[in-house]
């Protein structure tokens, strides 16, 4: 029973990684036109790559906001990956752990199929769900990084959100090239 126990635990953490890699594979497969599923049954794939430098954070972003597809990392939420209001959302305790770390004039790169553009955190903010709604405007060219609150609850769930809204910037200098 204790051996069958291991199994399993150590199990968790090699697919987490497995699924990581398959999903960083099927990310080139999707810049070269492919379907990029990272896997044959996959509902999903990535969409995009975002970058916090200052952090050293790479993350890929999935499409589809199922539950589903959130447990493999940040998704957009459904129907804002193609336009200018996009929205991101991601797991307090995992990917989006560094969110409550950002301040306004951090910057974000965030790398599509069809270019990359770059992002500067404007503003930070705590909501209630149950009152609030996050509007998408086809005409606001943003990012917003949803993520649940307080980050360091050891509950999960609950209405609060936090919200990071990222502003379109001119790229550094040094990243004009790339």
């Amino acid at each position: 029973l204790s051996a069958a126990v291991a199994v399993h635990a150590a199990w968790i953490p090699l697919k987490a990684s497995l699924a990581q890699w398959l999903i960083d594979h099927s990310w080139e497969e999707v810049l070269r036109g492919g379907s990029g599923r990272p896997w044959p049954w996959a509902d999903t794939r990535p969409a995009a790559v975002l970058h916090v430098p200052s952090r050293g954070i790479r993350l890929l972003v999935l499409e589809g906001g199922s539950g589903r597809n959130l447990a493999f990392g940040p998704v957009f939420s459904d129907s804002t990956a193609a336009g200018r209001d996009m929205v991101i959302s991601g797991h307090r305790d995992t990917h989006f752990r560094f969110l409550e770390g950002l301040q306004a004039g951090d910057r974000l790169r965030l790398e599509r199929p069809g270019g990359t553009r770059w992002y500067e955190v404007a503003e930070t903010e705590v909501v209630d769900s149950g009152r609030v709604t996050l509007v998408i405007d086809p005409g606001v060219d943003r990012v917003s990084l949803v993520t649940c609150y307080p980050c360091d609850s050891m509950v999960a769930g609950g209405p609060l959100r936090y919200v990071v809204t990222a502003l379109p910037v001119s790229p550094p200098r040094s990243a004009s090239s790339g």
